[in-house]
């Protein structure tokens, strides 16, 4: 059974049993504390925290999942894949212990052509907590043999947020895969070792209502009044077992692209075992890069970008250790979409511009791994100048530095030290990297009390739901000012009953004008005034939860208490040149994606007074004269003084008017559509606008950037800035006619002209140069030093245009000197401010064993850097200029022995 019928009879047969289905997320997760989504769960942590009120009693899903926290173990076991896909079944107050128990029996069991999985029953064994009779009844019920339910105690079998509020028992399922996968299970797990007995499914029974404490040593305060099912099926583990394959490398939507790795490499799967783990991570890797950049993830230095270069850098590592160098994702890349494609549309549909992103990023690497190797072979002619005659030994700081800082991998570094004939710290490199993962893992933790930090706002969110089934109603589409009331309070993140000035406070308000900063749109500021005579100027207002509006400001004046009433007016000037931000976004937007294609998309935005910021992907930059032609477009659109609207409906309806969504964002049932001309552009969006366009006046975009790899940057000013900007340019275009003496239009030719004479004054000097440096070619072979048999002629050359140059009077002097003697010319030189040095040798100086390659590695240890060529000719630097006659006076004891 392939594995989208796999997945396509988990949302049939639950969609048949009354569930809701829900579409996967993104994998960029909507919880802001985590990268990724990384749970089938996460989705719906509002619903089953209680934050949020679940729009449906029960619903399934197939949920796109990333994890890489353990991504060494990725090809070295059945279980670790980076991608995989989370099959769950959800209830909110609905259906509990017996229910889910019944659902997960049925399916699992009824036979394939009845439209179940088909798997047998007596091989099914259940992991339970040892106080939870009523699943242990459950399970026998429905046909779970009494021998096969395991019972464990709440340390093994327990789960909760690690916070005080939910938590329950959870019943795993595994399946017993026969006596050749490992031992049977006895004295009560399932875990005896080896792959014998696989968990395949969880149910979590949301239960109880957790106490403070460390572990799971805390206290259960009870039960919860509207209790929760949340599971999850791993779809890749059951497809591995319907398939009769061994692991989920080698499943249908995996094994695909490790063919096509044999083809590329000869190598054979199942012949050799490290090889084997190469072929399989190559197989995930290209997968689940594939699915991230489907969802707008591209390669950079941060977060989620991070991940995706790493995965795409260990695949190009593992083909390379697989004897393959050159570019080979063209030819991966294509194969996993075919895989994926039946599951997942999109990553055929957007194809072109996730092969753009993929491809440019391996190139890119391609090209750290060629400048890697200089950076690499100077550490090893540092070691080697540091070792004198012991064996060489790369440091721990030096792997670390060329891993962390130039993406150049340890296996790769391993490997071609070992060639060298270098040893390398591999204990103080691993020290290194546990550290950087020990702050790695401290900075995760900290964002994760993000989720405690918030228990404040959470208890408020519930309070003020329960007395008026809004927390905050947000009335500032409408209204700059409104009658309100203090409902929250807090000093410095506590709450509290009263404030008196001067404080730093967060108040929240029944009734609000503020717009929360959101989707990139800043936030509004401006003042509370009290009826007691409390004054707060508000400086910014944020959403911790959603529905829930925190006003963060100054108290300036009196005191203020909660229930105090007042009014909350925002600064209108700034809410709408803001708001002509925003409305010029989307025109940007659309006319991005008018002259570059569909691919265009927004990839982030930050609306500020008179000010926007655009990002959106796009492989290469766009040309000034595109550029223009977007600025063109928005200010014709401009002038037509479109109508802006907006009107809020269901999902599915936006998107059947063709509604643009922004990657990564979580939209509900319901969606607010902004429409700028009527069907000319139209994007769901919770932000302020313009009533018309042409309240904007004028848009300039101030031009474009690079941000990450395909990513781009577009900067623009609106209205008054626009205007004051367009002011400064025909000021600055007077003064240069002036200096220059032309009309502002001959201004172009003018400054062609002066740069072309500028080139021509610069290629003539480089010629000068050139002839006084090789003029010395005659006097140089005329006057050699003899060493023993050999001639050897050292010179430094000064600051020269490049090592070009340098070459070809190295060249041209060692023409000189013939073939009748050993001869090594070595010649140096400063371009650039850094010392360069060439070595030639003629061919009787290499059968005497004086080797170019070899001499430039000892000149440029001396030098601080690295160097390498061929044995004839060779070439090499380093960081210290001033070392430049000493780097040459160490070829010449080279040669002396």
């Amino acid at each position: 059974m392939r594995t989208a019928e796999i997945r396509q009879r988990w949302l049939d047969y639950f969609a048949s049993k009354d569930h809701a289905i829900a579409p996967s997320v993104p994998l960029i997760s909507p919880d802001p504390s985590i990268l990724f989504t990384i749970a089938g769960m996460v989705p719906f942590i509002p619903y089953i925290l209680g934050t949020q009120d679940a729009p449906w009693p029960r619903v399934a899903s197939v949920q796109k999942c990333i994890r890489t926290n353990d991504i060494e173990n990725v090809g070295r076991t059945t279980r670790h894949g980076t991608f995989f896909q989370m099959m769950g079944n959800f209830s909110f107050g609905d259906y509990f212990k017996q229910g889910a128990i019944e659902l997960a029996w049925e399916l699992l069991t009824t036979p394939q052509d009845q439209g179940g999985y088909g798997l047998d029953g007596d091989r099914l064994w259940v992991t339970i907590w040892n106080e939870d009779a009523e699943s242990a009844d459950a399970l026998v019920r429905v046909g779970v043999d009494p021998k096969h339910i395991v019972r464990l105690t709440r340390e093994e079998i327990f789960w909760d947020t690690g916070q005080p509020g939910p938590a329950g028992p959870c019943a795993e399922w595994h399946y017993d895969r026969g006596p050749e996968f490992g031992p049977e299970a006895e004295g009560g797990t399932v875990d005896p070792g080896g792959d014998r007995y696989l968990e395949i499914w969880n149910l979590v029974f949301d239960q109880f209502v957790r106490g403070e404490g460390r572990g799971k040593d805390y206290p259960l305060l009870g039960e919860l009044e509207r209790k929760a099912i949340d599971t999850g099926a791993g779809l890749e583990r059951i497809a591995y077992l319907l398939q009769g394959k061994n692991n989920l490398y080698e499943t249908d939507e995996v094994f695909p692209v490790i063919a096509r790795a044999q083809d590329l490499t000869g190598r054979r799967y199942g012949a050799v075992a490290e090889d084997d783990v190469r072929l399989r991570v190559v197989g995930d890797h290209v997968r689940s890069s594939l699915m991230l950049v489907a969802d707008g993830v591209t390669p950079s230095n941060e977060g989620r970008g991070y991940v995706l270069r790493r995965l795409l850098r260990r695949t190009v590592r593992s083909m390379r250790l697989l004897g393959v160098e050159e570019a080979t994702l063209q030819h991966l890349l294509p194969v996993s979409r075919d895989a994926m494609a039946l599951s997942y549309p999109q990553v055929a549909s957007d194809f072109d511009r996730i092969a753009q992103v993929v491809y440019g990023e391996e190139e890119a690497f391609l090209r750290t791994l060629s400048a890697g190797t200089t950076i690499f072979e100077g550490a090893v002619g540092r070691a080697r100048t540091a070792a004198g005659t012991g064996s060489a030994v790369l440091s721990g700081e030096q792997a670390f530095a060329l891993h962390d800082t130039y993406g150049f991998p340890i296996d790769l570094t391993l490997e071609m030290a070992s060639e060298h004939g270098v040893a390398v710290d591999e204990t103080a490199f691993r020290s290194l990297m546990q550290a950087q993962r020990e702050r790695a893992r401290a900075d995760a933790l900290a964002k994760k009390t993000g989720h405690a930090d918030t228990s404040a706002y959470q208890q408020l969110h519930a309070t003020l739901s329960g007395e008026t089934g809004a927390p905050v109603r947000f009335v500032g589409y409408t209204d700059t000012t409104a009658r309100t009331k203090v409902v929250g309070l807090l000093v410095d993140g506590v709450p509290a009953p009263t404030a008196t000035a001067p404080a730093d406070v967060q108040v929240v308000l029944d009734v609000t004008p503020f717009y929360a900063e959101s989707g990139g749109q800043l936030a509004d500021t401006g003042t509370i005034a009290l009826e007691g005579g409390a004054l707060v100027e508000v400086d910014d207002v944020q959403a911790p939860i959603k529905g829930l509006s925190v006003h963060h400001g100054r108290l300036v004046d009196g005191t203020l208490t909660l229930g105090d009433a007042g009014t909350a007016t925002i600064d209108t000037a700034r809410r709408r040149a803001i708001a002509r931000a925003h409305t010029a976004t989307h025109m940007v937007h659309k006319a991005l994606r008018e002259e570059l294609g569909d691919t265009a998309t927004q990839a982030g935005s930050e609306n500020a007074p008179s000010r926007l910021r655009f990002d959106f992907r796009s492989g290469a930059g766009v040309p000034s004269s595109a550029l223009a032609q977007i600025e063109g477009r928005v200010n014709e659109r401009l002038q037509d003084d479109l109508e802006v609207t907006d009107r809020t409906m269901a999902i599915d309806e936006a998107r059947a008017l063709g509604a643009m969504a922004l990657f990564g964002e979580k939209y509900g049932n319901e969606v607010r559509v902004v429409s700028i001309g009527g069907d000319w552009s139209r994007e769901l969006c919770a932000g302020t606008h313009v009533r018309r366009s042409g309240e904007l006046g004028l848009v300039t975009l101030l031009g474009e950037s690079s941000i990450g790899s395909g990513v781009r940057r577009v900067d623009a000013l609106v209205g008054d800035q626009a205007y004051g900007y367009q002011a400064k340019e025909r000021a600055l275009v007077s003064q240069l006619s002036g200096l220059l003496g032309a009309r502002p239009d001959e201004l172009s030719d003018r400054v062609s002209s002066l740069m072309s004479r500028l080139k021509e004054s610069e290629k003539a000097l480089a010629q000068l140069r050139q002839g006084q440096l090789l003029a010395a070619a005659g006097s140089l072979a005329a006057a050699p030093q003899q060493i023993g048999t050999t001639l050897v002629v050292t010179h430094d050359a000064g600051d020269v245009a490049s090592a070009d140059d340098l070459r070809t009077l190295a060249l041209d002097v060692r023409g000189r000197l013939g073939e009748a003697s050993p001869s090594v010319v070595a010649v140096g030189g400063t371009s650039k401010g850094r010392p360069v040095v060439v070595i030639a040798t003629n061919g009787a100086a290499r059968e005497a064993g004086l080797k170019a390659g070899a001499l430039v590695r000892t000149a440029s240890g001396v030098l601080g850097g690295g160097g390498g060529g061929k044995d004839d000719v060779a070439q090499g630097g380093g960081a210290d200029a001033s070392r430049l006659p000493a780097a040459l006076d160490a070829v010449a004891a080279a040669v002396r022995g």
